[in-house]
Order: C-alpha cells, then sequence, then structure tokens
C-alpha cells in the first residue's frame, strides 16, 4: 500500500507559512533529502491554497526546473470544497471526503503520494489517521509571524522518530511516522 508522506518548511517558531521570506540556506544535505522524497513520489495531494498559488507559477517556472517538472508532470489530487474544476496539467479534484478519498489513493498502484504545502490539509491527515509520515525541514530562524503547522486544537496524537539529519546551515530534517 502506498504511503502518504507531507514535508514542510518550519520556522523554530512553528510557522509554516511563506517559508520563501525566511528559508535562505539551502545546502547540499537538504537538497539530497528532498530529491530522495521526491523521488520517492509519484503523486500530489495539495490543498486549495496551495493549488491556486502553484497551479500559477509550476506550469512557467524558470527556475528549480527538476521540480517544475516533476510536479508538473505528476498527478495532483487538489482537496477543495470551493474549487469547481481544476486547470493545471495533471490535476484531478477530489470530490468525496478525505477519510474516504485518501484511503481509494492508498490502494492505487504506485509510489508514495507526497503532500506539499498545504499545512492545514496536513493537520486534517493528521487528524484522520491518515498521513503515514511528517518530515519538518527545520530552519533556524524565528519567523514571529505566519500561519503555524499546529493551531492549538489538535487532538492528542503519537509519532515516533524515523529519522534526525543535521544539515551544514544549521537546518534540522526531523522525520515523523505515525504511531500505530
Amino acid at each position: 500500500m502506498r504511503k502518504v508522506t507531507a514535508g514542510l518548511f518550519i520556522s523554530i517558531d512553528g510557522v509554516t507559512q511563506s517559508p520563501d521570506k525566511w528559508q535562505f540556506d539551502f545546502d547540499e544535505v537538504m537538497g539530497e533529502a528532498l530529491t530522495a522524497a521526491m523521488n520517492a513520489q509519484d503523486a500530489f495531494l495539495i490543498g486549495r491554497t496551495t493549488y491556486e498559488e502553484w497551479s500559477t507559477y509550476w506550469p512557467n517556472a524558470t527556475t528549480d526546473l527538476d521540480f517544475a517538472r516533476h510536479i508538473n508532470e505528476k498527478p495532483k489530487y487538489v482537496v477543495s470544497s470551493k474549487l469547481a474544476r481544476t486547470d493545471w496539467q495533471n490535476s484531478i479534484l477530489l470530490k468525496g471526503s478525505l477519510a474516504n478519498e485518501v484511503p481509494k489513493l492508498k490502494r492505487m498502484e504506485g509510489k508514495d503520494i507526497g503532500v506539499a504545502g498545504s499545512p492545514s490539509l496536513v493537520r486534517s491527515l493528521i487528524e484522520l489517521d491518515l498521513l503515514d509520515e511528517l518530515q519538518l525541514v527545520t530552519i533556524p530562524v524565528i519567523a514571529g509571524s505566519g500561519r503555524k503547522l499546529f493551531t492549538g486544537g489538535e487532538a492528542f496524537k503519537r509519532m515516533s522518530l524515523a529519522g534526525v539529519t543535521k544539515t551544514p546551515t544549521g537546518t534540522v530534517i526531523l522525520t515523523y511516522q505515525r504511531k500505530r
């Protein structure tokens, strides 16, 4: 069965919003870890906000061309109750509830399904016990403001630490798996 994995840039104070404003020191170790995660995925699960931001950027990207090619070519399952349709290449709007649709995706043949961006979606997947792995790329900054991954209203969940990688720039990549 496929796994649903999420990877997020996160500041020391828990902010995940707009990492482009505070994530400056990308190093080789981070690149290797993110490339390995990308190579393990052949589909994405994204929320509406990420869809709206990325669908206008990645099809015309002039930088990060490997990721642009990867994200454009792979199936993208979009979770939204507000969107009526999707226009981005290989995007599929999920019509049912997460609780029903994600298990169907996990039973399909293929590699992992990556959750790109979408911290609200990540929270929902954790709440529904549908997220198998969470990779937090912890940047050594205090962002000060912005949306956080956890808002304080989540139910108690236990995770197991599956890996820790420290990079030359002081970033720590923490990989957690759902405790079964």
